[in-house]
């Protein structure tokens, strides 16, 4: 990323030493059934954190907690020491691809704008220095020519790409994003691989929710591995081991042989 862009290259404030997200004894249940069971961490600044677990695990739902999105049952959490509400803007989320209404009539472009509302304003005009920005964006994505096109016309990871770019636009300090990789093609896959160590690397923090065991030790330099609580959290190399992989998965085979397989061949970030 190029030192003159719009989003990213701002490195997070050094003089700060409040963590972007502290999550204490987190319980989410419903019907009095628990999601998430008496959750702990702390996502420090310029860390990119792989969110693996089983499906039903609560991933989905840790990020609706934090969004403040459901209710909780019990403990706290803080996005850069005090609630969402009030750092909302610092924070950007990308849905699961299978719960937008991709037949909504809207252009990328204007998806991508959306990302700016909050600087914007709901009743005010769209200004060319807003497009320029979104542009921008979509530009980093390698997706600036489809900026008038129809949200519904396009692929999967073309739809991929551009909820990312309205991320991006944001200039968030927090990133939230559930199965970015999930049904997107390799250069896609490669894309946006690029644009997270960008962002860390310029000092902002994402948590990302992840499938593929075989790419978590080259993509992610911290791992959460969370089954109903967390079954342990921390940098890569330390955590993501066929033990606290076992904990999580509760012995299905075939994914732990795809996580020592991906050990074996473990790449430095």
């Amino acid at each position: 990323m190029n030192n003159g862009t719009d989003f990213g290259r701002q490195a997070l404030d050094r003089r700060a030493v409040t963590a972007p997200l502290e999550i204490q004894h987190l319980t989410v249940s419903f019907a009095r059934k628990p999601v998430l069971w008496d959750v702990t961490f702390v996502a420090s600044a310029g860390s990119l954190i792989g969110v693996v677990g089983p499906n039903g695990a609560g991933k989905s739902t840790l990020f609706k907690a934090i969004m403040d999105l459901i209710p909780r049952q019990g403990g706290e959490i803080r996005v850069f020491g005090d609630r969402f509400t009030a750092q909302r803007r610092r924070v950007a989320y990308v849905p699961q691809r299978e719960s937008v209404d991709w037949d909504f009539p809207v252009t990328a472009g204007e998806v991508v704008t959306m990302g700016l509302y909050s600087e914007i304003g709901w009743f005010r005009r769209v200004t060319r220095e807003h497009r320029r920005r979104a542009l921008a964006a979509m530009e980093r994505l390698g997706i600036a020519d489809l900026a008038n096109r129809q949200i519904s016309e396009l692929s999967g990871g073309q739809q991929q790409r551009t909820f990312l770019a309205r991320a991006l636009v944001q200039q968030a300090d927090l990133y939230l994003l559930d199965e970015p990789f999930s049904a997107v093609d390799a250069a896609t896959e490669t894309i946006i691989v690029e644009v997270l160590r960008e962002l860390r690397d310029a000092g902002k923090t994402a948590l990302v929710i992840h499938h593929d065991l075989q790419t978590v030790p080259s993509y992610f330099d911290t791992v959460l591995l969370l089954n109903l609580r967390v079954v342990a959290f921390g940098k890569t190399d330390e955590v993501f081991q066929a033990e606290n992989l076992q904990k999580t998965y509760g012995g299905r085979l075939t994914l732990l042989d795809e996580a020592t397989e991906a050990m074996r061949h473990r790449r430095t970030i």
